[in-house]
């Protein structure tokens, strides 16, 4: 059997945005600061909102702040090592803080895509058997169901870094990326297990990801059905504009996803991806919060209330 080879090769140079100006990067890491602070602050105030409301304790909204912990240690992951090579010449990284970093990504990504699909089937029972919701859905079921989702991203997270950290790296060692990202560290590898690992890889996570998709596109299916066969204009907008907010946050993650990981491998890719990959990495989580907080009407009245209890709590 192999050994893990951490030996050849002890730590990688993570390019980055080393190729851009210099003095475009003192912009790109204030812009990006900001996108993250924000992020993280209305992926918390989404948690507070629905800890504190006790109208917000039911499965949808339990579902919603698993997504938002998923959200903040998967972009806690990232960026903030990215935010550092931004403002240093030094952008080494060991062997071991590379596997951790893409076993972590991984995990709390594919978590992410879970829970996703696991909300579109809250909306789907919601909808479609709305009678029977409170036994399909329960808050116990759903805490497993999230459990679940965390278990699969873990395992995910380490099927994928085993396969691409069991390859031998005997130099260059040049990541042209700003993270530990499965097609540079590809280009690193030597050895003739380099093509079977890619494919490996390559298909579970094409998989993983094309299933969720696929069950979340049927869902919506089912949910369209359903809400066309309600007689009322006011009725078929009501039910659907509960689906608005997680559908929307579906075509964004995806849409950004598909864009960064099914791009044509050319000679000049991975330059690209340096720049491409902060859609998926900073944008996508920065926009989710919002989308959820404008989008869905109950979250955004708790959150008006909640913020009117601390201005004026005589009032409330």
């Amino acid at each position: 059997m192999q050994k893990a080879n951490f030996s050849a090769v002890t730590e990688f140079i993570l390019l980055g945005f080393s190729t851009f100006p210099q003095q475009l990067l003192p912009a790109f890491f204030l812009l990006i600061l900001l996108m993250y602070l924000f992020t993280l602050l209305g992926n918390l105030l989404i948690m507070g909102t629905v800890w504190s409301e006790r109208s917000l304790h039911a499965p949808m909204y339990l579902l919603l702040c698993a997504l938002s912990v998923s959200e903040i240690l998967y972009t806690f992951t990232i960026i903030p090592r990215m935010l550092a090579d931004l403002l240093s010449t030094h952008h080494s990284i060991s062997s071991v803080a590379c596997a951790g970093q893409m076993f972590f990504s991984f995990m709390f990504g594919f978590t992410h895509s879970f829970l996703l699909t696991l909300m579109g089937y809250d909306r789907y029972v919601a909808i479609c058997h709305p009678l029977r919701y409170r036994v399909l859905v329960s808050p116990r079921g759903c805490a497993c169901l999230v459990a679940w989702s965390w278990a699969g991203g873990s395992v995910m997270g380490l099927v994928v870094t085993m396969a691409i950290f069991h390859l031998t790296f005997c130099g260059p060692n040049e990541i042209h990326h700003f993270a530990c990202h499965v097609p540079p560290l590809l280009k690193l590898a030597c050895g003739t297990d380099v093509a079977v690992a890619a494919k490996g890889v390559g298909l579970v996570c094409i998989s993983a990801l094309l299933g969720c998709c696929l069950l979340i596109i049927l869902s919506y299916v089912f949910i369209v059905a359903a809400v066309l066969r309600i007689p009322s204009a006011e009725g078929r907008h009501k039910a659907f504009s509960t689906c608005v907010s997680h559908l929307t946050v579906v075509v964004v993650h995806y849409g950004f996803a598909s864009v960064v990981y099914l791009q044509p491998r050319g000679p000049q890719s991975l330059e690209a991806d340096a720049l491409m990959g902060t859609t998926y990495t900073v944008l996508t989580p920065f926009l989710s919060p919002i989308i959820f907080s404008l989008r869905n009407k109950q979250l955004k009245d708790a959150m008006k209330k909640t913020f009117l209890s601390k201005l004026h709590p005589e009032k409330i």
